[in-house]
């Protein structure tokens, strides 16, 4: 069995900083890609950043150039470092895991951590 765990989610003011961390745990053989993706209260889920096994990263419009992922292979943890932070910042990030188990490729999710962005 497979298990992310998310935390680092918070309240923060406007402008303020934090940072997401994601870890896998259980029976693995090799983590691919990992994500971070964000649903905030009546909106689809949205992409916010991935890093695969080369550590090339992805970006979603809402993070380019406030948002930062990375990974440490050795802990199976991503993370996700949000500055400048805005109100509509304020959803639910969930992390997403590609990941090699029991000789099968799946798609694992954590279950999601709160960033609220307000004064």
């Amino acid at each position: 069995q497979v298990l992310l765990v998310e935390s680092g989610g918070g309240l923060v003011q406007p402008g303020g900083s934090l940072r997401l961390s994601c870890t896998a745990s259980g029976s693995i053989f090799s983590i691919n890609a990992m994500g971070w993706y964000r649903q905030a209260p009546g909106k689809k889920r949205e992409l916010v950043a991935t890093i695969n096994n080369r550590r090339s990263t992805q970006y979603g419009d809402s993070a380019k150039g406030r948002f930062t992922i990375s990974r440490d292979n050795a802990k199976k943890t991503a993370y996700l470092q949000m500055n400048s932070l805005k109100p509509e910042d304020t959803a639910v990030y969930y992390c997403d895991a590609r990941i090699t188990s029991g000789g099968r490729v799946s798609d694992y999710w954590g279950q999601g951590t709160q960033v609220t962005v307000s004064s």
